[in-house]
């Protein structure tokens, strides 16, 4: 897949920006707080209608506006030249495909993949177990629409069985009618996290190696709250504990307590793992997402690197460079313009939310 011109309107800070692309390679390039994440945070949309950077798209509308615009142009390996405008209001969404609205994000899913590199990705492995659950499940979710459906059952009935808790007036029979709703989500959830995590960790070794240039293994694993992929033993368990929950007054056992642990050589990388290798780690991470979106998907995804490059030393930042797919798309991000060492890249200069493409150097 590649993005032949994106237009923003009203997004964050950034009021119009077009940027027609040609090549594979583009980069923005400008002081911090110009917007250059904001325009790969609006590309990043096409995936699953959902932002890398937060969960609440009120914070995406400009200032003073009720809506926003995100205008996508593409070549496609399986729809050729097609379109996607997604509008974006603080009580909802709006989708279009070829002029086609779209009203089930599950008819969606897989069809537009993008992967994110960002400078916040260290905090995948040294930031809390809810920043992987959340990576985890926008990745799972964004190939997956029974995956989606099961995390929204789960989600729903998880919030209404905390609220009877919170509340203290929970009847057993309440308590229950949440149960059987929550638990075979669950367990639906569990197997396809663990499924997933699989297949990742495998791409992920390899992809470390080639990155790191190291001799040294590296592996993603789950770490199931409740490992019984089962919704007779999760709804036992849960109704088991209802005393110590209703103490507490929230659900003490389930997927929402999930983790991933990231090894290397054989041990935690949060606590071992030099910053080196957590970089390494994180990018192998990224490649093998890429890797498993096309898998999934059939489609090439464009890669989104948000000031990725000028954090890596030298060694690493070629080993990276060979790692993609030659043939991927990147649009990436930077307070100083990229090595020339990377290859030929189309500039746009960013500044105060607005974008100007810099002629070529003659």
């Amino acid at each position: 897949m590649r993005l032949r011109q994106l237009t923003v309107r009203h997004f964050r800070n950034v009021g119009l920006a077009v940027l027609a692309c040609r090549g594979r390679q583009q980069f923005l390039v400008g002081r911090n707080g110009q917007g250059k994440t904001n325009l790969l945070e609006a590309a990043g949309f096409l995936t699953a209608l959902r932002s890398f950077r937060t969960t609440d798209n009120k914070v995406l509308v400009g200032h003073g506006h009720d809506c926003a615009a995100i205008v996508a142009e593409l070549d496609h390996e399986e729809r050729k030249e097609t379109k996607v405008t997604i509008k974006l209001r603080s009580d909802g969404k709006e989708l279009w495909c070829d002029q086609e609205r779209v009203t089930k994000l599950g008819d969606y899913l897989g069809r537009f993949p993008t992967v994110v590199f960002s400078s916040q990705d260290l905090q995948l492995v040294r930031g809390a177990p809810s920043l992987r659950r959340r990576w985890l499940d926008l990745t799972l979710a964004a190939m997956d629409a029974g995956y989606l459906r099961a995390l929204q059952t789960y989600t729903k009935a998880l919030a209404a069985r905390n609220a009877l808790l919170k509340s203290g007036r929970g009847t057993p029979a309440e308590l229950d009618a949440f149960e059987q709703i929550l638990a075979p989500a669950a367990a639906t959830l569990i197997a396809l996290r663990a499924a997933g995590v699989a297949e990742l960790g495998a791409t992920m070794g390899a992809a470390y190696a080639q990155v790191s240039g190291e001799a040294e293994s590296a592996s993603l694993a789950y770490e199931p709250d409740f490992a019984e992929p089962s919704a007779e033993a999760l709804l036992a368990r849960l109704e088991a504990g209802r005393a110590r929950d209703a103490q507490f007054r929230t659900t003490l056992v389930g997927p929402h307590r999930d983790d991933l642990q990231f090894r290397v050589k054989g041990t935690a990388a949060r606590d071992f793992a030099s910053e080196g290798q957590q970089r390494s780690a994180v990018l192998a991470l990224r490649l093998a997402q890429a890797a498993w979106f096309r898998a999934r998907s059939g489609v090439r995804p464009v890669l989104l690197a948000d000031d990725v490059l000028g954090e890596l030393d030298p060694g690493r930042r070629a080993r990276f460079w060979a790692a993609i797919d030659p043939e991927s798309q990147v649009i990436a991000t930077g307070t100083h313009l990229p090595e020339a060492d990377l290859g030929v890249w189309q500039i746009f200069d960013v500044s105060e939310g607005t974008v100007a493409e810099r002629e070529p150097a003659q």
